[in-house]
Parts: structure tokens; sequence; C-alpha cells
């Protein structure tokens, strides 16, 4: 083998891994959604697992990319550790469809329509139809359906360039002497092994034996041993992953290692005992591309159906080899692993925003009951949950815009922008709730007293603030429109509301029924109500808005409220009756 032979073949797989790149992220985006809501409906059913995890793993092809995830979902709290070992085993399962693919390259047949079949048939068909796709028409979803066609189409070419390039070894004494020692089962193990973790992708490593298979100089007592080897090799990605991530994240990447290392024992044990008694006829005989498929799904269904039993006993192993200790394993809040998958780190990413949600909406609602009945442990703990609140929007923000950088379909980007402007809204709100803290305190420290007129009023603002808060973050919570329609209706009664107890304030003042510096808490608290309904107006308007494709939120409200929409007129009568002074 020649020296350009070995750059036609190092180039081959090249374009090979960045066809199956370019494949896999088209994939991704175009079933982003479906993704998002097979996640969400996951149970703790061992066997919907191992579907999931064959069924991901088809998609996205690759079976690294799918552990890396399940080590992402584990370390933030997405998935427990007895769920995950079913999602491996189905990983390894779905990751044989590139095989099967691949072998399509070995179709021999004069019949037109069998010809059609292989992949130098159509891939350029394929291609041009891609590139039209990407090139000419604007609907995202249109776009990653040409990417997927387009990676397909390259990595078929990369499969053919590496095909090509060892065509010379049909007749190379050397390479055959090289061979000998492949039947060598041990040996056979490593080299997999080995050539797998270097390029971190089974897929890729079967592909290259799949383009060594059409020498004709490749038997399956060589191919068997190397397969077996690329399934250990693939584990690499996992533990390379789980580096710095919690104990449960490290197990799950024990738990892959040791699940195909078990599976390769019992399978070649069971092999070669079966060899050795009855006498298989075919292994010595030339394997080609379909084989090579056939012997990775049987292996990998195999080792699913004798393991899957155990799946337990897997955990337990896991935890025997990360034991637990007594320091502190603190969680990611958000795992940078899950950038990879747009829609499951948007996922997360959600379930971090409604928890700093809660937090702003709690701490207000506390703030609230604290005028007129300070309490210090109260106060200090809204202190507290305000630099949460602060440390959130600066996780969250730095995890956002590293998301918003990654290949997005359009529902994701719509997604990953609201939650953009929502954390700036919540985090503002618990601000407030320090603000209120802070008069309250004043108020206590100072005994000062408001009128029974003020201390009126303030119940009513107090009221309506309380409501909109719980409508804002249940709108945001449970992505519930028919919620938010009713939030900037309130919001404008509380603009009505701070105008009138601004003017009742004013007359008081003339009326000697209350001091300078009594009105100036008062104001204090009315200005930060008032602000606090802005925020959750501007999160409901957000939702509303980016349902309804509009991402100019002001133009967006300016026309709700200038046409009626979302029920905008019955809800602020209601509002206005409902609060009152």
């Amino acid at each position: 083998m020649g020296l350009f032979e070995i750059l036609s073949l190092l180039g081959g797989l090249a374009i090979f891994l960045f066809g199956m790149q370019v494949m896999g992220d088209g994939l991704e985006r175009r079933g982003g959604g479906k993704l998002k809501s097979i996640l969400e409906s996951m149970t703790s059913s061992p066997i919907k697992g191992v579907l999931l995890g064959a069924g991901v793993t088809a998609i996205i092809q690759s079976s690294s990319a799918t552990t890396v995830m399940v080590v992402g979902f584990v370390n933030s709290g997405i998935m427990k550790l007895g769920q995950a070992i079913g999602v491996i085993m189905g990983a390894n399962i779905g990751t044989t469809v590139t095989a099967w693919l691949l072998s399509l390259i070995g179709i021999e047949s004069g019949n037109i329509f069998v010809q059609l079949l292989k992949p130098s048939s159509f891939s350029p068909i394929l291609a041009v139809i891609g590139i039209v796709f990407m090139m000419f028409l604007k609907s995202p979803k249109k776009k990653d359906t040409g990417s997927i066609l387009v990676g397909f189409a390259v990595l078929m070419t990369g499969m053919d360039m590496m095909s090509a390039s060892v065509a010379g070894l049909k007749e190379n004494e050397a390479f055959a002497q090289l061979l000998v020692l492949f039947n060598n089962p041990l040996f056979g193990v490593l080299a997999g092994a080995v050539l797998t973790a270097i390029i971190q992708s089974s897929s890729a490593s079967v592909g290259i034996l799949q383009a060594l298979s059409t020498t004709g100089r490749i038997t399956y007592s060589n191919a068997v041993p190397i397969i077996m080897g690329q399934n250990i090799g693939t584990c690499i990605t996992a533990i390379l992953s789980a580096i710095g991530a919690n104990k449960n994240a490290k197990r799950v990447s024990v738990v892959h290692l040791s699940f195909n290392i078990i599976g390769t024992i019992c399978f070649m044990v069971l092999f070669y005992l079966l060899d050795w008694l009855i006498g298989f006829a075919f292994i010595d005989n030339s394997i080609n591309a379909a084989g090579i498929a056939v012997v990775h799904t049987t292996f990998n269904v195999f080792a699913t159906i004798i393991m899957f039993p155990f799946t337990k006993a897997l955990e337990k192993l896991s935890m025997m080899i990360i034991r637990d200790d007594n320091t502190d394993d603190t969680q990611s809040v958000l795992d940078e692993r899950l950038l990879s998958t747009p829609s499951v780190a948007i996922i997360q990413a959600k379930k971090v925003t409604n928890d700093m949600g809660y937090i702003a909406k709690d701490s207000l609602i506390r703030a609230l009951n604290l005028i007129g009945n300070f309490d210090e442990k109260a106060a200090r703990k809204i202190r507290e949950d305000e630099s949460k609140a602060d440390k959130y929007e600066d996780i969250l923000g730095t995890y956002l815009v590293k998301l918003s950088r990654e290949s997005l379909n359009e529902e994701d980007s719509h997604e990953v922008s609201n939650l953009l402007h929502c954390i700036g809204d919540f985090e503002r709100i618990s601000d407030h709730a320090v603000n209120i803290v802070e008069s309250a305190e004043e108020l206590h420290d100072k005994k000062i007293v408001f009128s029974a007129d003020a201390v009126h009023e303030l119940q009513v603002m107090t009221s309506a603030i309380t409501e909109i808060l719980e409508n804002t973050y249940s709108a945001f919570k449970d992505e519930d429109l028919d919620i938010a329609k009713k939030v900037e209706p309130l919001e404008q009664i509380v603009d009505k509301l701070k105008a009138k107890m601004r003017a009742n304030h004013i007359v008081r003042l003339q009326n000697d029924e209350c001091t300078i510096e009594t009105g100036f808490i008062y104001s204090d608290l009315i200005t930060s109500f008032e602000r606090v309904a802005d925020h959750c107006s501007n999160i409901g308007v957000c939702l509303l808005s980016v349902a309804n494709d509009s991402f100019d939120t002001h133009e967006y409200l300016q026309h709700v409220k200038a046409d009626g929409e979302n029920n905008f007129k019955e809800n602020y009568a209601l509002y206005k009756e409902k609060y009152s002074i």
C-alpha cells in the first residue's frame, strides 16, 4: 500500500466522519422536537429505556453521542442511573443501523433496480436534492432535510474512497500475513478497541472494516474479534465525558464499559465453544460488508438479551467501582455535555429557569408579607434568595448564549430567545423583593405607621401583585398561554392603581394626614410594585409573542391592546372591578 493509497484512506475516513457529523446534526435538528417529546414521556421502565436508546441512536447515528448525552442527563439530574442502563443497551443496538446502510455498497447485480440500491447510484441524486434544499429553500426544516441528504452522500463518498484506497491490498501478501495475527481473538479484540478508541466512533471503525472487506482477504475468524473490540473501544468517549462529572455520571461510563466487556466475553466464549463443538463452516470464509453488519447486530442484540435481566447487578457493580464517600458531590446545575443536543439542553435550561422563577416569585410574596409585620429571619432568607437568583441568572445566561451558538432549528431558537428574555425579568423581580424588604425594615426600625386609607390601598395593591406573580409563574412553568393572556390586563390595572395611590397620597400630605418621611417609604413601595408588574408583563408578552411568531414585543403589545386580542378587554374589565380603591 503506497503513500497515495494511505492518503486516500485517511482522506476517505475524514470525509466519512464529516458526512456522519453533517447528517447527524441535520437529523438531530429535524427531529429535535420529537426527541424532546420522547424524553419528556420517558419512564423508569427498562424496556422503554432500551427502545429509547435504540431510537435516539438510530436518529443521530452515533452511540457515542447518545452515551455522552446520557452522562449529561445523569449528571444534571434529568435521568437516574437505573434509567440510563436501559438507554445504553439500546444505544448499542441503534448504532448497528449505520453498518447496514454501509453494507449497501457491496450490492452486486446486473438488474437496474438492484443497482439503484447501491449508494454510488443514488448518493449523487441525494446530494443534488440536498444542495437545492439547502441553497434555495427558505424553510429551516427543509434546509435540515437538505443537510441530512448531503451528509449521507458525503458519508458514502468517504466510504467509497476508503474502499478504493484498499483495493490494492487484495493481492498484497504482507497484508495477508498481518491478517493471520487477527486469528488470535485477544489480538483482534485489542486491535478493534484501540482503533475505535483513537477515532472515537464505532460506526467509523466498522466502516473501515467494511471497506477492508472489499479486498476479499478478511475472514469471519478475523472480523468477529475485531468487531467485539470495536464495541469496547467506543466506551472511551463516555469515559472522557465523565471526567469532572458527579459520581452517578461516572457510573454511567462504568456501566457502558462493563456491559461491552461482559457481553464480549460471553459472546466469544459461546461463539468459540460452539465452533469447537460443531465447527462453523463459514469461519474461514471471506466476510463482506453485509456479513460484518450481521455480526455487529447479532453481538449487540445478544449482549442486550443476556444482560437485560441483570441491570440491577450492573448498577451495583458500578457503585462498587465508583464508591460513595463523605465529600460533597455537587450536582451540576447545567451540564455542557448537553449543548451538543440542543433540544435536550433546552429542557434542562427551562427546568432551571422554572426554579429561578419560583425563587423570585416566592421571595416577592414573602416580602409583601413583611410590610407592617417585619421579621429579621424572613428578611435574611429573602436576601439570600436574591443572591441565589443572581447566580442563576449568570449561569443560565452563559449557558443559553453558548446554546444559541449551536446549530438550532427554528423552534429551539425561539425557545432560547424566550428564556434569555425571561431570566433577566425574574432576576429583577427578586431585586425588587429586597427593595420591599428594605422599606419594610425602615417602617419597623422607625416605628412608622401608615394611615388607614394607605393601609387599605396597599392591601389592594399587594393582592393584585400576588395574583400577577402567580399568573406569570404558572404561565411560564406550564407554558399556559391562556393564563399568560391575563398578565398584561392586570399590569395595566396595577399602573392605574399606582397613579390613583400617588394622587391620594398627595391629598393626604396636603391634609397633614401623613408625614413626608412616611410618604417617601410609601412612594418607594408602590414604585417597586409597579416595576414588578412591568417585569411580569415582559414575561407574559414574551410567551405570547413567541407563540405568535412575533419577536417585536412592543409592537405585538400595541397590536393586542388596539385590537383587543387575547381577551384583553374582558380581562381588563374583570380586574378593574376586582382591584379598585
